[in-house]
């Protein structure tokens, strides 16, 4: 029982192939074009500006724990670590 001509199949991909061809054109090569992003200078300038301002009290905080932690001094309060954690398991 024939339900499809043999021609018809071949008719579907035209759209895609018109499609494919439109990107190919406007990239130049072969393939589809890739994504980019651009960040302005102003939005460059905002991001170093947040992140690198720190008081002189978090320098001698950050200085202190890394002495302690290569001394192996640093230890941790467990009851203070449970009751940090306790609000996220409920």
């Amino acid at each position: 029982m024939k339900i499809n001509e043999n021609q018809r199949i071949g008719a579907i991909n035209p759209y895609k192939k018109a499609g494919d061809s439109a990107y190919t054109q406007a990239a130049g090569k072969k393939g589809k074009p890739k994504d980019q992003v651009e960040i302005s200078a102003e939005a460059k300038e905002l991001l170093g500006a947040s992140g690198t301002a720190r008081t002189e009290e978090q320098t001698l905080r950050i200085e202190q724990l890394k002495s302690s932690v290569a001394a192996g001094t640093y230890r941790v309060d467990a009851a203070k670590l449970a009751e940090k954690i306790l609000p996220y398991l409920k």
